[in-house]
């Protein structure tokens, strides 16, 4: 598969199945200090309850920051 195909493919995933592939690959590239990892957990079940919760408020759906990115880097 190109890169293409596999941010494509993903974009209809859910969220949390984002993650699964998005954190090993993420600690691949910088490494994997389990305290700072298990810092970035917590954080993200932070977000993510507050999301749920409707605590936080005016988030930015995903395609849209996609396009905004696409956007600026000239694709």
């Amino acid at each position: 598969m190109t890169l293409d195909q596999i941010v494509e493919e993903t974009r209809h995933w859910p969220p949390e199945r984002a993650g699964e592939l998005v954190g090993p690959l993420t600690e691949d590239l910088h490494g994997g200090d389990p305290e700072i990892e298990a810092a970035w957990q917590a954080e993200i079940a932070r977000r993510v309850e507050e999301i749920q919760s409707g605590k936080a408020r005016g988030g930015i759906p995903g395609g849209e920051v996609l396009a905004r990115v696409r956007k600026i880097v000239g694709r």
